[in-house]
């Protein structure tokens, strides 16, 4: 048995070796290292969506913290994920393991959370799991969403000369008190479905572990190097460029797309979502090791690890 502690790997390489041998059958379009797998349906046209998140007390959030914005941030994790592959989300199981002290309230407030999204975002919450934890509070989200097989939008894409883009501002999610963004971001569905079905989108996800660490994954995925402006990246008010590349928990869109559909892009953004930042960060490029360097982002097994 291999002796070696987690604290020594890189998350990405954890996951590689996990899920180098799984099974797969002929339905699965997209399985492990995607933002969703995907697979074929019978008798459906669309392709059905599949993501699990989870919520860990002292990592994702604090006892302290609203248990409606735990709640929240529980399912709209995985909404994010849906609407970075330009699907609508459809249906969530909900796994709890809590320890016997928690009060019933603090639950029924996750819930209250929880109800809260989903009726935001059209999920419906069909059932779950509870038990009891001998440590930390627990959530886990299972979620399904759908979409058209033309519109669904990979990491792996990405080819040389794309711009990159980011919507909305980066930085800054876990605010100076410990509380912030992170319990409250507003998943970019809406955005991530528009944009599926009105350009060619080469590659896409969203930006939950910092872009410097979620940008060398899509240009892994896609075999590319990229080219970053550090200058141009949008940060929320006192931010620094550092706290843009390497906060993490974002959830904003980072995609990929030709340069030469860029402008026009552009254009229609402003047009469809005035009121959300729409930036152009740099470009994909040909060699997989030309890359700007960027401080790491969140990762959740190496010896550094902060909350994220």
């Amino acid at each position: 048995m291999d002796s070696q502690p987690l604290s020594t790997l890189r998350e990405d390489d954890l996951v590689q070796r996990l899920t180098r041998n799984l099974p797969v059958g002929h339905r699965v379009i997209a399985g492990a290292g995607d933002d969703c797998a995907a697979v074929r349906v019978p008798g459906r046209k669309e392709w059905q969506l599949l993501k699990t998140d989870c919520l860990v007390e002292d990592v994702h959030f604090r006892r302290e913290h609203r248990p409606e914005q735990v709640g929240w941030k529980a399912l709209c994790r995985a909404i994010s994920d849906i609407g970075a592959c330009g699907g609508k989300p459809d249906a969530a199981l909900v796994t709890v393991a809590a320890p016997g002290g928690l009060p019933v309230a603090y639950l029924e407030g996750i819930y209250r959370g929880l109800n809260r999204a989903a009726r935001r975002f059209g999920v419906s919450l069909v059932g779950g799991e509870t038990a009891r934890s001998p440590g930390a509070l627990f959530l886990s989200v299972a979620l399904t969403g759908w979409v058209k097989p033309a519109r669904f939008v990979r990491r792996n894409g990405g080819r040389a000369g794309d711009a990159l883009f980011v919507t909305g501002r980066l930085g800054g999610s876990f605010g100076a008190d410990g509380g912030g963004r992170h319990l409250s971001f507003i998943p970019r569905v809406a955005e991530g479905r528009w944009l599926a079905k009105n350009f060619a989108i080469h590659a896409m996800m969203d930006l939950s572990d910092g872009l410097g660490a979620d940008l060398p994954r899509l240009a892994d995925a896609s075999r590319r190097g990229y080219a970053i402006d550090l200058a141009t990246l949008p940060r929320h008010r006192g931010c620094t460029v550092a706290q843009a590349v390497g906060d993490g928990e974002d959830y904003e869109l980072l995609f990929a797309i030709a340069a030469a559909d860029a402008d026009t892009l552009s254009a229609a953004w402003r047009k469809k979502f005035p009121r959300l930042a729409l930036t152009r960060i740099g470009t994909l490029t040909a060699k997989r090791g030309d890359r700007t360097p960027l401080a790491p982002g969140y990762t959740h097994f190496a010896a550094t690890d902060g909350d994220a």
